[in-house]
């Protein structure tokens, strides 16, 4: 949950960010809005004074609140005096824990630096491995509702929030060796590209065992393609990349009630 790298003669750093399984970090900027958010009520006065866009900070506290299982950050959009927003308990904590691992890391590499030699650390192919991400755009952890055994694959079913519920199709011995079962935390990982997008009610018989409805949050036009963010409940979001052509042809905005087509298969399974 860190990294540092040191050129010859230059004092060894480390900087802190907390991951669980294969999701987006939680690093020191993301606390930093935290802190904000909760000193000023307000994200759009928390990115100001952090020199984020209003949509940037609103992309890390969906990306933090997707991160654990329950949101970090609780908002009321508008109204007469603009919206608001506070931490939970779960996001009070989350700063605590990272300024007290962030305090204790500092007067470890004190230490280190002072008995560590130039070329006592690891190369930096090492931290490469260490830190690879994701290119899935959506990760959702969830609790494993149920596992449905089949002769060859299996299907898991995580909760994400009250009433949002994704299903995946893995192998039998991905079960066996992510461990998955009742109550075991899990990440589901999509890629946006994956998710198919419809109105809601005017989607009848599918093949798509994944039907996520909710309300769409925002919508980002591109020059070709278009993102859609669409607020599940329960503080849960889901990212769905469609062409510039369906999107100028579904026409939604934000307050639509819209359906999030994932086939099971198309659901990766991740675990801590």
């Amino acid at each position: 949950m860190s990294r540092g790298a040191a050129a010859p003669g230059d004092d060894l750093t480390a900087s802190v960010f907390l991951r669980k399984g294969a999701g987006s970090k939680v690093d020191a900027a993301r606390i930093d809005l935290l802190e904000r958010i909760g000193r000023l009520g307000s994200i759009a006065s928390a990115a100001r004074e952090q020199g984020l866009s209003y949509k940037g900070a609103w992309d890390a506290v969906r990306a933090m609140n997707n991160l654990f299982e329950r949101p970090l950050v609780v908002a009321v959009v508008g109204g007469e005096h603009g919206g608001s927003a506070a931490l939970t308990p779960e996001g009070e904590a989350v700063v605590r824990s990272f300024r007290l691992v962030e305090g204790e890391l500092a007067g470890l590499f004190e230490r280190l630096n002072a008995r560590l030699g130039p070329d006592a650390f690891p190369s930096e192919t090492v931290f490469r491995s260490l830190l690879m991400k994701t290119s899935a755009r959506n990760a959702l952890r969830g609790v494993v509702e149920s596992v449905t055994d089949g002769a060859v694959n299996a299907e898991v079913v995580l909760k994400l929030a009250e009433g949002v519920r994704i299903a995946a199709v893995v192998t039998r011995e991905s079960v066996e060796d992510l461990g998955l079962k009742p109550g075991v935390s899990a990440m589901a990982l999509i890629k946006s590209s994956f998710v198919i997008l419809a109105p809601a009610g005017e989607v009848g018989r599918t093949s798509a065992r994944n039907r996520l409805e909710g309300v769409v949050a925002e919508v980002k036009p591109g020059a070709v393609n278009s993102q859609v963010v669409i607020d599940l409940g329960g503080a849960k979001t889901l990212v769905a990349t469609v062409t510039k052509e369906s999107a100028d042809d579904l026409d939604f905005k934000p307050g639509d009630r819209v359906l999030g087509l994932v086939k099971a298969q198309h659901v990766i399974l991740a675990v801590d």
